[in-house]
């Protein structure tokens, strides 16, 4: 079931699903602003990953999470996976924030560089700025950085592929 911007499932709700915002006739600044209004749904993987929507600008977008202790690898510390979850997340939304209407994107390939552990519970946020978004590709950086610390716990970097939507015929 699709999650709300802070995670929850609702059982009964009107608003698109984030699967569906790719089908409205919006830009994708557009639908990430939606989305981040509560007027659209999230990914359904926030809530399983424990993350939200911050905040949402043309070129920027950011998350904020916490990684709980069913995140962890076998040696005690979160996995790489969420982090590179959260830096996937950041990064192709703030590709999104440039892809025009009639168009949809998705991630190409991405890199994740992991500077420091992050401690289990302790909030960060995962900031993703596109650098470039053009007809056929976009590019993105991001950071994830403690939400009370400030300190960069991660490094990422990806190419996000940018296609037209199928029309109806």
């Amino acid at each position: 079931m699709p999650a709300t911007k802070d995670g929850g499932t609702p059982s009964n709700d009107s608003r698109a699903s984030a699967g569906d915002a790719k089908r409205l006739n919006h830009t994708g600044l557009e639908a990430m602003r939606r989305m981040l209004n509560d007027e659209s749904l999230g990914p359904p993987i926030a809530q399983v990953m424990n993350y939200r929507i911050a905040s949402v600008e043309d070129g920027e977008v950011s998350f904020t999470g916490t990684p709980q202790p069913q995140f962890c690898n076998p040696m005690g510390a979160v996995h790489g996976g969420w982090y590179g979850v959260l830096l996937d997340s950041c990064m192709a939304c703030a590709v999104a924030t440039r892809v025009p209407e009639g168009s949809t994107y998705t991630t190409l390939e991405y890199k994740v560089n992991i500077i420091r552990p992050i401690p289990v519970g302790m909030e960060i946020e995962a900031r993703g700025f596109a650098q470039h978004v053009g007809r056929s590709t976009g590019i993105a950086n991001g950071e994830i950085r403690g939400a009370q610390d400030g300190k960069l716990y991660a490094t990422g970097s990806t190419t996000c592929i940018v296609m037209p939507l199928p029309t109806d015929t």
